[in-house]
């Protein structure tokens, strides 16, 4: 798809008449992130998985993006494309989180829901740990890259042999595109204010993993509830920042619950307000 940021890399599912839904991949990851949850999600919506403009992944970037605002017109553009009438589900996870958050804030009347799983940088500021860790998993070195990601999607590891099948195919992943892909400095997400996390569009769900690595999960939960009330919360037993793949089905039934219901009301506003003809 083309874009004033270059062209960008979209996988579609589903029925082309069903209710659309956006995915967005976190931070050196695809849009194959999503592969455990997109047949389910595909079942009921035209979903749109695509690879960042600014990241690892099959998007081809013309020029670089340096702000929260270029990311919200990026994607403004491509949603634009894809869904040229009516509104959309929304849904990122880690980086791609902190994204949909930027953009819901800047065009909440194009959403129909929102969906923000493990946000990096967003409601908590990120943990120093991850940071270190992090930094020298930007070297292309086979060692440090299994080490992050033993490290980040710690329950993945001490998991059954599934599980663990799932990170060794991750981090072999992530070694490739740290390989293939020169590095890009991507903009530090920029933690979200109480009015900011106030003004997110209902409904908004939040889902964390109880054992969260990049920010205290308990500290996220607390400060949700204490001034934005009215964001859903989903705190994910047994699971930390690989959410998405060792509690898939759990993860994936909230998306169809919080999107189906989006799109039911979707459907009755437009059924209450048609379009004019003629």
């Amino acid at each position: 798809m083309p874009t004033s940021y270059g062209s960008t890399f979209v996988r579609g599912s589903g029925p082309v008449d069903a209710p659309p839904l956006v995915l967005l991949p976190g931070a050196g990851a695809t849009s194959l992130m999503w592969a455990a949850n997109v047949a389910a999600l595909s079942a009921h919506h035209r979903v749109w998985a695509m690879d960042s403009i600014a990241d690892y992944g099959r998007s081809e970037p013309s020029r670089p993006v340096h702000t929260a605002r270029d990311f919200v017109t990026w994607l403004d553009e491509l949603t634009t494309a894809l869904v040229p009438g009516g509104r959309f589900g929304l849904a990122g996870v880690s980086y791609g989180a902190w994204i949909a958050a930027q953009y819901a804030l800047t065009r909440p009347e194009r959403l129909s829901a929102l969906a923000l799983i493990a946000p990096a940088g967003t409601v908590m500021p990120l943990g120093l740990g991850f940071m270190l860790r992090a930094i020298s998993c930007a070297l292309p070195s086979r060692f440090f890259t299994r080490r992050f990601m033993t490290w980040l999607a710690h329950d993945l590891s001490v998991g059954d042999a599934q599980s663990r099948s799932q990170l060794e195919r991750r981090i072999e992943e992530g070694y490739l595109a740290i390989r293939s892909f020169k590095a890009r400095r991507l903009v530090e997400p920029s933690l979200l204010s109480d009015e900011q996390l106030r003004a997110l569009p209902s409904p908004t769900l939040f889902i964390v993993g109880e054992n969260e690595r990049i920010f205290p999960a308990s500290a996220a939960v607390e400060r949700l509830r204490r001034v934005a009330p009215g964001i859903d919360i989903e705190l994910v037993p047994g699971a930390g920042h690989d959410v998405t793949l060792v509690r898939a089905e759990h993860v994936t039934t909230r998306l169809l619950d919080l999107f189906n219901a989006g799109a039911r009301r979707e459907s009755r506003v437009s059924s209450a307000h048609p379009s004019p003809t003629g």
